[in-house]
């Protein structure tokens, strides 16, 4: 099953569009082995209400050689748990360059499921990232519209619009309900979640910024196609630390989040 079925199969399933991030931050935490252990504790008790699972590399990355070990564990739990696995990467280059980084995070040791790229060095530097994609199962997030608020100073005046119709395009190479190319656009926008959601009509949508960036579950419905499906919506520090390391805070965060977006598709 690609990446695509099987998140929206679980959104059907288990009534949930909800993406869990995980930002293990090092100064959170006592030391390594607590960071370990409470980032590993926060993902399977937040899986009975999320869709899917976005560990935010840069995180990873920061811990050196333990936190790739750590993406390996978090990645190796998600699929015990049936949880589809996008990396938060932002990854984007050109020529073998681009080709690297798909092979490492669409096809390496520490792949996941789906994978966050930018756009913003050409459209011809996607092709790697859609050939992996496709080649595995897997999928990518296009960059659209991001829910920073100064996304403005390079989005804005029509480019988000020029990438989400390249988007589709690609989109438009496949069969399936849904396309293995998605797009990154932010539940910080909820005024162009219908705009874009007409200039990308099989494309995953992935809305980061539920929670603590100001994003709510009320403005995400035209995000969606009728039944639910089409979107997931990510939310990071409002889960992993709801109230401080509480894994039960974790739990309920997720579980009240779930209701929130299914409630507001009613």
């Amino acid at each position: 099953m690609t990446f695509a079925a099987a998140v929206t199969d679980r959104t059907r399933h288990l009534r949930t569009r909800l993406c869990v991030g995980l930002d293990p931050r090092a100064d959170a935490y006592r030391d390594l082995t607590h960071l370990r252990e409470n980032t590993l504790d926060v993902l399977e008790a937040t899986a009975p209400f999320a869709a899917c699972v976005k560990p935010q590399l840069a995180f990873f990355e920061a811990l050196g050689v333990p936190g790739f070990t750590l993406l390996e564990e978090v990645c190796a739990a998600a699929r015990l748990l049936g949880l589809p696995v996008i990396l938060d990467g932002k990854r984007g280059d050109i020529g073998s360059t681009a080709e690297a980084y798909a092979r490492g995070w669409l096809a390496g040791p520490h792949a996941g499921d789906a994978l966050t790229v930018s756009p913003f060095l050409g459209f011809g530097t996607l092709t790697p990232f859609v050939e992996a994609a496709r080649a595995n199962g897997g999928g990518i997030f296009v960059l659209v519209k991001t829910s920073n608020p100064d996304q403005a100073d390079v989005q804005g005046q029509g480019v988000s619009e020029r990438v989400a119709v390249e988007v589709a395009r690609l989109g438009d190479e496949e069969e399936g309900e849904y396309a293995s190319v998605g797009a990154v656009v932010g539940a910080t926008h909820p005024q162009d979640l219908a705009l874009f959601r007409s200039l990308m009509p099989r494309a995953l949508l992935l809305l980061p910024g539920l929670g603590v960036q100001g994003g709510t579950a009320a403005g995400l419905a035209p995000a969606f196609h009728p039944g639910g499906t089409g979107a997931l919506a990510s939310a990071s520090r409002a889960v992993q630390y709801a109230d401080g390391l509480s894994v039960a805070a974790s739990r309920e965060a997720a579980r009240r989040l779930r209701d929130e977006l299914n409630g507001a598709l009613e």
